[in-house]
């Protein structure tokens, strides 16, 4: 079983027919509703296409949108009373998460933002242990500036290819080398990083390290760099995989530089 994993309580499952008006939403469990795709669900509402909606009957009785809320809007904008619904017993809050989360790895996927959030209410351990590590660095996910990181796909990678400790040491490495700014933060020198750290880290002093991509140049050339490597004459990949390997190799060169023989990390390794 990989170290971070999805599991669910196991509970009863019915399947009945439920009142818009009786529906509840937490928004702890949720994506963000979509109101214009709700409405364009309403103009094109066919009752005998519209599906099952997944519902949570909490043990007081209160039934909680699982997965299905656009849907559910949209029902309630076409006119209709009632819905189909598969209702799930007795689940706790961490459960309904991550049951949304179940739901919705075949179809559309939440946004990042919402996936992260919705992880954290399930106490899903990849996003705790990422939350815990960003607390101590006194940052959150947010829209990436001084105090918060925006490439949340990023660094969840990191912490599932190389565990909590490795993200914590590229933090650290991030702010000593280029200090506290929105592009410290950025997803491509996080990613970048994270790989040389979670590949080479037992060959390496945090603090040279830091040093070294310090002299190398600031942030923002970092990312010049970065960019104008991985499409260099259109030959190489730009996207996010590519950028990734670009900077980590640019850090490999930084970590190298003045270094001979056995003390030189080889790129391939």
């Amino acid at each position: 079983m990989p170290k971070y994993s999805y599991t669910l309580t196991p509970h009863r499952v019915t399947h009945e027919r439920l009142k818009l008006a009786e529906l509840k939403v937490d928004r702890n469990a949720q994506r963000t509703l979509n109101m214009r795709r709700a409405a364009n669900i309403a103009a094109e509402w066919v009752p005998e296409a519209a599906g099952t909606i997944v519902i949570s009957r909490r043990q007081n009785g209160e039934n909680f949108i699982v997965d299905g809320q656009t849907r559910s809007e949209g029902a309630r904008l076409a006119g209709e009373i009632e819905i189909d619904a598969e209702v799930h017993h007795n689940l706790s809050e961490a459960d309904e998460a991550t049951l949304f989360l179940f739901k919705n790895r075949e179809s559309t996927r939440p946004s990042a933002h919402d996936e992260y959030r919705i992880g954290l209410t399930a106490k899903l351990p990849l996003f705790v242990d990422t939350e815990t590590v960003l607390v101590a660095h006194r940052l959150q996910i947010g829209s990436t500036s001084t105090n918060s990181v925006g490439a949340v796909a990023g660094v969840l990678r990191i912490t599932e290819k190389y565990g909590p400790e490795v993200f914590d040491r590229t933090l650290t490495v991030a702010e000593e080398a280029w200090g506290r700014n929105d592009k410290t933060w950025d997803g491509m020198l996080l990613s970048g990083i994270g790989q040389f750290l979670g590949r080479h880290g037992k060959e390496v002093d945090d603090q040279v390290l830091a040093r070294k991509i310090t002299l190398h140049g600031n942030s923002y050339k970092w990312i010049g760099d970065v960019i104008a490597l991985s499409t260099a004459g259109g030959t190489q990949q730009s996207g996010t995989g590519g950028r990734t390997a670009q900077c980590y190799a640019l850090v490999v060169n930084a970590w190298n530089k003045g270094r001979r023989g056995a003390n030189r990390i080889n790129i391939a390794a």
